[in-house]
């Protein structure tokens, strides 16, 4: 007695009656119409302009201090008038961003977990340093912060000068520095869970146990990540501090207007080591950026 199998493949009609449906084709897959050109292509492209703009003046600027001993370029890199600008852009571009760290946080905080009027308005502004040329900004903050300006008169009675000193660089730094702290943390506050810190207050915890124990574990990879990005463009930052620092050698004068100053006196091995230095520095602040930015992205996917 023939089996079931049998008279499938013979054709036969299957056990009840019904004969076998015959096997469908398959529809051909289309090919993918994409709208960048090829892979092979496109990184051609990319490699061409990534050595274009970034790689080919790099190669340049490690080449050339190359040229110099370790000795020439130690002597150019270390003299007193460097080690003063090294101290001033680093130390104010690292109080900048402790100030932006707090108050950046709080702007954050603000808009994204309250509604008031104008909310709009002062979000856009958050963004106005992005836009508005640094140049402007500085003689902008020069002429407010001067000792006949709108805030600087009430300091200059008290002995207090807001402008072409230190002080100046800093206030300078914090107002270009801002949006990086802001635009980091708040959409990570947008996307903070609120059911754990609800869970938190049923279980009777202070609003400030729900903020050190719930939210700001969450938020601290986003924290660092905008630190870092303020000081780091606090530490390179130009056209918004010559306006306000007084550009005083030995007291307000940062490392870029050290180098332009080496370059005018054709002093280009002096110029080329102060710059290597900024550009050590820069790589350094690309990588603690990058792996904070990887510590960020792991922490959100470890929560969802």
């Amino acid at each position: 007695m023939a089996t079931a199998s049998t008279l499938v493949l013979d054709g036969a009609a299957a056990p009840g009656g019904r004969k076998p449906s015959a096997p469908q084709a398959r529809p051909k897959q289309r090919a993918v119409k994409r709208v960048l050109p090829g892979f092979h292509l496109a990184l051609g492209y990319t490699v061409f302009y990534l050595s274009l703009i970034v790689l080919i003046p790099l190669a340049a600027l490690i080449l050339k201090t190359f040229e110099m001993s370790w000795a020439e370029f130690w002597e150019a890199a270390t003299t007193p008038r460097a080690l003063a600008a090294y101290r001033l852009s680093f130390g104010a571009a690292l109080l900048a961003a402790l100030f932006n760290l707090v108050f950046g946080l709080l702007l954050a905080w603000v808009l994204v977990r309250y509604t008031f009027p104008g909310k709009k308005i002062v979000d856009a502004l958050v963004d106005l340093p992005f836009a508005l040329p640094t140049a402007v900004a500085g003689i902008a903050l020069a002429a407010i912060l001067a000792g006949n300006g709108w805030i600087g008169q009430f300091f200059e009675p008290l002995g207090i000068q807001l402008a072409f000193n230190p002080t100046g660089v800093v206030i300078a730094l914090i107002f270009v520095g801002l949006p990086f702290v802001v635009r980091t943390v708040q959409p990570v506050l947008q996307d903070a869970e609120r059911e754990l810190e609800e869970a938190a207050q049923c279980l009777g915890a202070t609003r400030w146990q729900i903020f050190w124990r719930v939210i700001l574990p969450t938020i601290i990879p986003a924290l660092m990540t905008g630190f870092a990005m303020a000081f780091a463009r606090g530490v390179g930052e130009f056209g918004s501090v010559i306006f306000i620092a007084g550009n005083i050698p030995m007291v307000s004068e940062i490392v870029p207007l050290v180098i332009i100053g080496r370059l005018e006196a054709f002093d280009y091995q002096g110029a080329v080591a102060l710059a290597s230095v900024m550009l050590l520095f820069s790589f350094i602040m690309l990588l603690a950026i990058n792996a904070l930015q990887g510590w960020q992205r792991s922490r959100a996917g470890g929560g969802l």
